[in-house]
């Protein structure tokens, strides 16, 4: 038995003792078993119904509370990271797409936006297959800007907590898997036509995980930071007429 266990069956074994001797000493100076069992009998059918409140639903409304709290705290991190890495990283893949203006009309998130809308455009985004391109867009500066980051990429990779958070983790898999895959090529300006379709893939796993996760960052600002909000929409890397001053 294991020493951090051993305690527990001490404590148990301890207090089921001093019940009994409770109950002992309540015989003696009374005499009366019938009374006895009966509040004895009484109590264990409640603790049926004390499991049931603790377990469904103290403990069920204690661990969601707790989830809401790290999941605010998470959030900081993933605004961390796109204003870090996932905004411009957005801005460089959009150029290997074919279809990067029927993208980016989806994307021109605005202060009226609704719920709804955010809704809608994750569906579009999550059901996109991309078309994806190596030659259109520039290789080597999206090689050498993931390896300025890579070192950022690592660090949120060793927060424990991310676990919590299953969508923001595929991202910085995905973002990471990208990164080593161009690390590795020497030169990217002279891949085979074949590898430039295998990076494609890569790119694609990339470019629809990392759209899917602004648009629920973007959505959370819109609820919870106003203020944060209004920043993101006038600094939306999908909105070429976009300018950081409030006119």
């Amino acid at each position: 038995m294991k020493h951090a266990d051993r305690w527990q069956w001490w404590l148990g074994a301890i207090l089921i003792a001093l019940s009994v001797a409770v109950y002992y000493i309540h015989y003696a100076i009374f005499r009366d078993a019938h009374h006895i069992f009966i509040y004895l009998v009484g109590d264990i059918a409640f603790v049926f119904v004390e499991v049931l409140m603790v377990t469904l639903v103290i403990h069920r409304l204690l661990t969601g509370r707790e989830k809401r709290i790290l999941l605010k705290k998470l959030n900081m991190v993933i605004g961390a990271f796109f204003s870090e890495v996932g905004t411009e990283l957005a801005k460089l893949l959009l150029m290997f797409d074919n279809n990067a203006t029927a993208v980016g009309r989806r994307l021109m998130i605005s202060a009226d936006w609704s719920r709804r809308d955010f809704d809608s455009a994750c569906r579009y985004i999550a059901g996109y297959e991309g078309d994806i391109d190596c030659g259109k867009g520039d290789l080597e500066t999206l090689k050498h800007f993931l390896a300025t980051k890579r070192d950022f990429l690592l660090n949120l990779l060793e927060n424990p907590n991310l676990l919590e958070h299953e969508s923001f983790t595929d991202v910085l898999w995905a973002v990471f898997h990208l990164t080593e895959e161009l690390g590795r090529r020497t030169d990217v300006r002279s891949l085979p036509a074949t590898d430039l379709k295998h990076l494609a893939g890569d790119i694609t796993r990339v470019y629809r995980v990392l759209l899917v996760e602004w648009l629920r960052y973007m959505r959370h600002l819109r609820r919870d930071y106003p203020y944060l909000f209004s920043l993101a929409v006038r600094t939306n890397p999908f909105n070429p007429n976009v300018t950081v001053e409030v006119s």
